[in-house]
């Protein structure tokens, strides 16, 4: 690291805020198989919130960066090719265009930096684009998302789903029922 990039991540006046959001059962539908949520695996499975645009609209009028943060352990488990997960993410870019940047984690093994809750892809996301952590916020709808954000520095909004799964680690800063109200709290926070 250069000594200029170290003076820029110490200047908190060079750095802006973001907001991280997790993919799947925030910004597009889940797909529920026995009950729990999956990544769709299949383009034409994909549907993006109808609220989603609108809410994140808001959040990029305020000046928040907006960064995806999304598991696809699928891809290493043989379950969905990578090409079929690069054309949703592509969908969803087409479909929200102000988001700034999809960053994915690949990985299935809980030891990996980049899986949730490991803070790996925020941390990795927050250093590409300048962002100030303790100014930012993690969005999602799964205590892996939760826990990714507590563990990064930010602060963590869940979007409840009701899912039938264990509780985070860290209890949420907020809670709400969709992306929509997410936008709400960070925007009055």
């Amino acid at each position: 690291m250069t000594r200029a990039v170290r003076g820029a991540l110490r200047d908190n006046s060079a750095m802006t805020r973001a907001v991280f959001l997790d993919r799947d059962g925030v910004l597009n539908e889940a797909v529920v198989k026995n009950g729990l949520p999956h990544a769709p695996n299949r383009v034409e499975d994909f549907r993006v919130y109808p609220e989603a645009a609108a809410a994140l609209d808001r959040l990029k009028s305020a000046g928040y960066l907006l960064i995806v943060v999304t598991n696809q352990p699928d891809v290493a488990r043989g379950e969905v090719k990578r090409e079929v997960i690069d054309a949703i993410n592509e969908r969803l870019r087409a479909a929200l265009p102000m988001l700034d940047d999809v960053r994915v984690c690949w990985d299935d093994g809980n030891e990996s930096p980049c899986r949730k809750p490991k803070p790996g892809l925020i941390v990795d996301g927050a250093a590409a684009h300048g962002v100030d952590l303790q100014a930012s916020f993690m969005v999602g709808d799964r205590w892996r998302d939760i826990d990714a954000g507590a563990n990064a520095g930010v602060r963590t909004v869940l979007v409840d789903r009701h899912w039938p799964e264990r509780a985070p680690e860290h209890i949420p800063d907020f809670v709400v029922s969709s992306v929509a109200e997410a936008a709400d709290v960070i925007l009055r926070t």
